[in-house]
């Protein structure tokens, strides 16, 4: 009798507990590279100019019930080109100089709003965003679109480059602007990555 009393009152424990534990799970989203755009455009006086930035890879891993995060997002710095050689060889060396730092990094750190995985969410990612040898505290505004564990999330926002320690590449008879336009459209798989780090 007193087994069987034991035994009842685990299973009636593992059944109280069994939500906060899935409420817990930790989810990771997996970037795909080859589904993923990176897009940039610079302001000038006689054009626009156009360009792009290739993923490496690109992991998020948050818990929705508190909106801790982690993980990485790299970017090689040096795929960055606009079509035209002279002026790509100029980006590299004078403003990127891609030689000396060829990755440029986001580190998710928290993640502000309401997940929903069968639908859209808008959502806030907050982190550090690394670039020319620097760290700079941003919030990414994300439009996620799940569906399963297929993913899309899209973002736009700016780079004020020259206030972070860049070059300005203008001339006397060129003038861009001193921040880049970037937008993001990225895609990849969700996962469940198990029980979640409570934090502090």
């Amino acid at each position: 009798m007193t087994i069987n009393l034991r035994s009842r009152w685990l299973a009636i424990s593992f059944l109280l507990l069994l939500p906060t534990s899935l409420a817990a799970q930790q989810l990771q989203l997996t970037l795909d590279p080859a589904r993923t755009m990176i897009d940039w455009t610079l302001g000038a006086t006689l054009h626009t100019v156009h360009g792009s930035f290739k993923l490496k890879s690109g992991t998020i891993l948050f818990n929705p019930n508190t909106g801790n995060a982690s993980g990485e997002i790299i970017v090689d710095a040096t795929s960055g080109q606009t079509d035209n050689q002279s002026r790509d060889n100029k980006m590299h060396k004078e403003v990127l100089e891609s030689k000396h730092y060829p990755q440029i990094t986001f580190l998710p750190q928290h993640v502000a709003g309401k997940f929903d995985d069968k639908g859209a969410s808008n959502l806030q990612v907050q982190g550090v965003f690394r670039i020319h040898g620097a760290d700079h505290d941003m919030t990414l505004s994300m439009a996620v679109q799940a569906n399963g564990s297929d993913v899309t999330a899209t973002s736009d926002f700016n780079i004020p480059y020259q206030a972070w320690g860049m070059k300005n590449p203008s001339t006397l008879f060129l003038k861009v602007d001193n921040y880049v336009q970037i937008k993001i459209a990225a895609a990849g798989k969700l996962t469940t990555a198990g029980i979640a780090a409570t934090g502090k």
